[in-house]
C-alpha cells in the first residue's frame, strides 16, 4: 500500500517516505505538502509486517535493534517494489522516521547505487546487524557521495541514547556522506523547524540533481594520486577529528600546531600560478588560494568560488584545516582513508568533491596534506 503526492511523471525525482514501526504510510505522506513542490514525486510506503495495530519494517531483536534476517528480507522486498516505480534512472531519495531510519540506513548501505540521498529523522542506523542475504557494511566512506540530512530530538526517550549517539558519530566521522545534522527540542514529535529545514535541504539537493545529474558513488580500484609520492594516498592514522556538522564547517580537535600550519601555507602559496587573498566565504583570517579563471582550464566544479578562481582556503589558527575541491574519485578515496570529511553542502549547493582536510599533526602529514592540496590545484588548473 502506498500514498502519493506530487507529480506522477515517471522520470521525476522520487522521495520515498518510510514511516516508523507500528504506524502506517499515512503518518508520512502528511509531510509532503510542506516539502518542495514542482517536478518531484512523494510516495509513502506501508511496511509489509503487521505488528499490533500498525506495520513494521523488521522484527525487533531487542534494545532497539532489528532482527538481521527480517531486515534483509524487507530490503529485498522494497528494492523489488522500487523496480516498478517509474523510469529506472530516476533519482530516488529516502526519508525515514524512527524505525524508518533504520530501514533507510540498511538500504543506503546495502545498495548505495540506488539512492541519491537520505533524510533520517529521530532514529538510529542498523548497527551490529550483519546479514549474508543483504550485507550493509558500515565501512569508512560507505556513504561517500550520498548527502544526508540527520535530525535527532534533544529529549528523545523512544530510541536508545547509545544508538542515537553512534548514529550521529558514525555519520559525522566515518560515513563519508555530506552531512547536515541538527538536534531539535523535544523528542516525541517532529519539530516544525526540522520540517522546514528538511524542505530547504531537499530543495537544494533536487536543484543540484536537475542541474548536474547524479554524482557517481565510489567504485573500482583506488585511484592514482599524481601529486603524492608513490602515487597512492595512505590511510590516516587514528580517529578523525571532531568537525562541526553544519556550516560554518570547522575542525574542533586534533588541531594542527601553528608551526606546521606555517609550513603547509608556504607549500600551498608556492603552487604554480597561485595567488592568495582573504577568502570571502570563511571566517576572519581564512586565506584563499586562487587561480586566474582566464587561464585555468578546470571546470566550474573544481572551484569553491568559480567566478573568483578560489579552489581552496586554509582556516586560521587554532583550526589549521583546509577546504578544497577534489575530483570525485580522489574525494571518495580521501574520505575512505580518513583524510577528508565531506562538506555539509557538497552535492547540494557545492561541488560533490568539496571536502574539509584536517590540518597536519606532524611533518609527514604536512607532505600528505600538501599533496592533497596539489591535487585540488591540478584539478582546477587543468581539469
Amino acid at each position: 500500500m502506498v500514498a502519493r503526492w506530487g507529480t506522477e511523471h515517471p522520470s521525476a525525482p522520487l522521495v520515498v517516505a518510510l514511516h516508523g514501526n507500528g504506524t502506517s504510510e499515512h503518518s508520512m505522506i502528511e509531510l509532503a505538502p510542506w516539502l518542495p513542490h514542482g517536478p518531484v514525486a512523494y510516495v509513502a510506503v506501508r511496511a509489509p509486517l503487521v505488528v499490533g495495530t500498525g506495520f513494521s519494517w523488521f522484527l525487533d531483536a531487542g534494545d532497539g535493534r532489528p532482527d538481521p534476517a527480517s531486515l534483509a528480507a524487507t530490503c529485498r522486498w522494497f528494492l523489488g517494489w522500487l523496480d516498478t516505480e517509474g523510469d529506472p534512472g530516476r533519482p530516488v531519495l529516502l526519508m525515514g522516521f524512527r524505525g524508518g531510519v533504520t530501514f533507510a540506513g540498511a538500504l543506503m548501505l546495502g545498495a548505495p547505487h540506488r539512492f541519491s540521498g537520505g533524510v533520517l529523522l529521530y532514529g538510529a542506523l542498523p548497527f551490529d546487524t550483519p546479514s549474508p542475504d543483504f550485507p550493509a557494511p558500515m565501512t569508512r566512506g560507505g556513504l561517500a557521495g550520498m548527502p544526508v540530512f540527520l535530525a535527532h530530538g534533544a529529549d528523545d526517550t523512544r530510541t536508545p541514547a547509545h544508538l542515537l549517539s553512534r548514529t550521529w558519530d558514525w555519520l559525522a566521522k566515518q560515513s563519508g556522506a555530506p552531512l547536515w545534522a541538527e538536534r531539535a527540542p523535544g523528542g516525541e514529535q517532529l519539530a516544525g523547524k526540522v520540517v522546514g529545514d528538511v524542505g530547504t535541504w531537499l530543495a537544494d539537493r533536487l536543484d543540484h540533481l536537475r542541474a548536474h545529474g547524479e554524482n557517481p558513488v565510489p567504485d573500482g580500484d583506488e585511484p592514482p594520486w599524481p601529486t603524492l609520492p608513490g602515487g597512492r594516498l595512505p590511510v590516516r592514522a587514528g580517529e578523525l577529528p571532531e568537525v562541526t556538522a553544519r556550516i560554518p564547517q570547522h575542525q574542533q580537535s586534533q588541531n594542527a600546531p601553528a608551526h606546521l600550519q606555517a609550513q603547509l601555507w608556504s607549500r600551498l602559496a608556492a603552487l604554480d600560478s597561485v595567488s592568495t587573498a582573504p577568502t570571502t566565504v570563511g571566517g576572519a583570517g581564512t586565506r584563499a588560494l586562487l587561480l586566474d579563471r582566464n587561464t585555468a582550464a578546470g571546470p566550474d566544479a573544481a572551484f569553491i568560488l568559480p567566478d573568483l578562481g578560489e579552489f581552496a582556503h586554509l582556516h586560521p589558527d587554532p583550526d589549521g584545516s583546509l577546504h578544497l575541491v577534489l575530483p570525485d574519485a580522489l574525494a571518495y578515496d580521501a574520505l575512505a582513508k580518513g583524510w577528508a570529511i565531506a562538506h555539509p553542502l557538497a552535492g547540494l549547493r557545492l561541488s560533490p568533491g568539496m571536502v574539509l582536510v584536517p590540518g597536519p599533526r606532524d611533518a609527514v602529514e604536512v607532505e600528505i596534506v600538501a599533496g592533497i592540496a596539489a591535487a585540488s590545484h591540478r584539478y582546477a588548473a587543468i581539469g
